[in-house]
């Protein structure tokens, strides 16, 4: 055996010990973050009796799915449906997902456990892909964190429960790669996927023909870039052949919201909910403690900044930390909507020149788009699926991973509480 040749056995073999360490690490963000929304789910919530608005927790498989999950069974069983009132309100709810969850249903899964298992290996999958994405061009310690954001953020839940989320992840991941590494194919391939499995796949169109002129990539970035709507495209095909509108998806929202652009007025009750409280969010103070309170907390802040090099890093650091949690404990939802929208969008131009530009185009179009829908409710939920976020996100805590690790503990209790609420059936988002 010649020594060049056992040269690349050995540098084969360290490679492959290298990528298993790696997708082992991803395995265990996915399944410790998979087992404490199993645990509360579970075996918490159940103990807990039924709140106001809400249901008593199951042991049970039923517990994984609420809300727009009966949507998609109804899909998976009677197909799309006009309602009660003749409106096709399902027609909103995009096909992949319910397609697969009914092939494995014709293999003997019932659609709890088939939805389930679908949207939680595909979000696995989805944190497999953008590790290796950013770990090509920003590093081990970039990758881990960017992979931890996203597997521990606590509307990560979506990645488990029977919705879209783990599935759309995935391509949209899958997607994105490829075109930065000019895999056209597999652009096409998986940005159609994404737009098959929910509206908000179509900014990827945009964010791609972008690219393609700035970095003059030629005519078979144009056609990859128009051909991912082909998922899309398919599914108003459909809506035109069976209903004879090929927007229906679109008509169907007004069973949601009654007119589109930003929601100035729930934006603004939402910051008022954070400042005052919710019971004086309506403009008159009838419950002055929440204020004062409020006023207190930010005012620490504001002292403990200033008095940040006589303090130290490390009582600074917990100090921010520990105002952080008071705030959230007094506000709640709004604190943490608030955050990840408005604090995402600027996370996001701050990081404009350090992700890869495909990423940042994708972010800020679909911002675009999800900012406009008529409704400030749910839009939390999909911010989380623009993976540029948690790219951004992943970069900035790996130079200041101390913060890291406050984030990672505080966004697993705000995970667990989400885990008890969904299994009661309370709105999240």
């Amino acid at each position: 055996m010649t020594n060049s040749f056992k040269e690349n056995i050995t540098k084969y073999t360290s490679k492959n010990k290298y990528q298993i360490k790696n997708i082992l690490f991803v395995i265990a963000m996915w399944l410790s973050s998979r087992l404490l929304i199993a645990v509360t789910m579970l075996f918490i919530a159940p103990l807990f009796p039924a709140p106001p608005n809400g249901i008593a927790a199951t042991f049970g498989w039923d517990v994984f799915t609420a809300w727009d999950s009966a949507w998609y069974q109804q899909i998976v069983t009677n197909g799309y449906q006009p309602s009660d009132n003749g409106a096709l309100y399902s027609t909103a709810f995009f096909p992949l997902f319910p397609l697969i969850i009914r092939i494995f249903m014709n293999l003997g899964l019932p659609f709890a456990v088939a939805g389930t298992l679908i949207n939680s290996f595909a979000f696995l999958a989805a944190l497999i892909i953008l590790y290796f994405w950013v770990n090509e061009s920003y590093g081990k310690s970039a990758a881990r964190w960017t992979t931890a954001v996203l597997a521990w953020c606590p509307y990560s839940l979506y990645g488990t429960v029977v919705y879209t989320e783990g599935l759309f992840l995935l391509c949209s991941i899958s997607a994105l790669r490829a075109f930065d590494k000019k895999q056209y194919i597999s652009t096409v391939f998986w940005g159609g996927l994404a737009t098959a499995t929910r509206v908000t796949g179509i900014t990827l169109i945009p964010a791609f023909l972008f690219v393609s002129w700035k970095e003059r990539r030629g005519l078979k970035a144009y056609f990859a870039s128009l051909a991912v709507g082909s998922g899309f495209a398919f599914y108003n095909l459909y809506c035109q052949i069976k209903f004879g509108d090929a927007l229906a998806f679109l008509h169907a929202q007004k069973g949601w919201r009654s007119s589109v652009g930003f929601d100035w007025q729930g934006w603004r009750k939402m910051l008022m909910e954070i400042v005052v409280g919710q019971t004086n969010a309506n403009g008159s103070i009838q419950e002055p403690w929440h204020l004062l309170i409020f006023t207190i907390i930010v005012g620490s802040c504001y002292l403990l900044w200033h008095f940040r090099s006589q303090l130290g890093s490390v009582k600074v650091r917990y100090g921010f930390c520990l105002f952080w949690f008071l705030l959230w404990l007094i506000t709640g939802d709004s604190l943490i909507r608030i955050a990840i929208i408005f604090g995402g969008l600027y996370l996001l131009w701050f990081s404009r020149n350090k992700i890869p530009l495909v990423a940042v185009l994708y972010g800020f179009f679909s911002y675009a788009l999800i900012l406009n829908t008529g409704l400030a409710a749910s839009v939390e939920r999909y911010a989380y699926g623009i993976v540029s976020l948690s790219f951004a996100f992943g970069l900035l805590l790996a130079r200041y991973p101390r913060w890291g690790y406050a984030i990672m503990g505080f966004f697993a209790i705000i995970l667990a509480t989400f885990g008890i609420r969904f299994s009661q059936e309370l709105w999240l988002a």
